[in-house]
């Protein structure tokens, strides 16, 4: 599917997530304070021990199982932690190659080739469609045009409207009405768009900057054009 939409001359840019040194330097140092406060306390209750009856090597061996078994599992939260940071990085490293290329999202925003005065969009459909019509509305709601795309097979489908009738300078919305029989068929509408940027959010997924709809998860992104 080749994309329409009007180019930009915005430079894209990639953000790689860099891993955090003061982190790793508060966890070590709270590791070795729970050893060090763990040590002193064994110590202790073996100085103060009922001389009579004084604690057996299972008892003592336990206790120091525990104590190393939590700094494993602070070990292992640490490397898991650090293996995801990599991993974040490096799929921001590889979807840099997407700047540039226009895409297929989640939205309902036509996009305009002013000089073959197109409008255009897509949708997607989970079954089998028998009558798809597609509704073009301004910003506000109002439905400025109805065009009738027939039966449509499950899957991905482009559209191309005649944007020549419409309000020049305005931008405008579709929406998707798709019925199989007398039973709705729940369509999702589909927006062209432009990747400018990549990076990734808070949790470390990975993100896409669009020239129209601005930030976006990639799991929103249907299509590469």
């Amino acid at each position: 599917m080749t994309s329409t939409a009007a180019t930009s001359n915005l430079t894209g840019t990639t953000y790689v997530p860099s891993s955090s040194a003061d982190s790793k330097s508060i966890s070590a140092s709270g590791t070795a304070e729970a050893q060090d406060r763990f040590l002193k306390l064994l110590v202790a209750q073996l100085a103060n021990q009922d001389p009579m009856n004084p604690m057996d090597n299972a008892q003592m061996t336990s206790q120091i199982a525990q104590i190393n078994t939590v700094t494993g599992i602070q070990q292992l939260n640490d490397t898991m932690k650090n293996m995801n940071t990599q991993m974040s990085a490096m799929q921001v490293l590889q979807a840099g190659n997407l700047v540039g290329h226009g895409v297929l999202t989640e939205g309902n925003q036509l996009a305009f080739d002013t000089t073959a005065k197109t409008a255009v969009g897509a949708i997607e459909l989970p079954a089998k469609a028998s009558n798809v019509k597609i509704q073009v509305t301004t910003a506000g709601g109002q439905v400025i045009d109805t065009v009738s795309l027939g039966e449509l097979e499950a899957g991905q489908h482009g559209f191309t409207l005649d944007s020549s009738k419409y309000p020049a300078d305005t931008p405008l919305q579709f929406k998707v009405i798709a019925t199989n029989g007398s039973e709705k068929v729940d369509a999702v509408a589909l927006m062209r768009d432009k990747v400018v940027a990549v990076g990734s959010d808070a949790s470390g997924g990975l993100t896409l900057t669009l020239l129209t709809a601005g930030k976006t998860p990639y799991a929103n992104v249907h299509a590469v054009l």
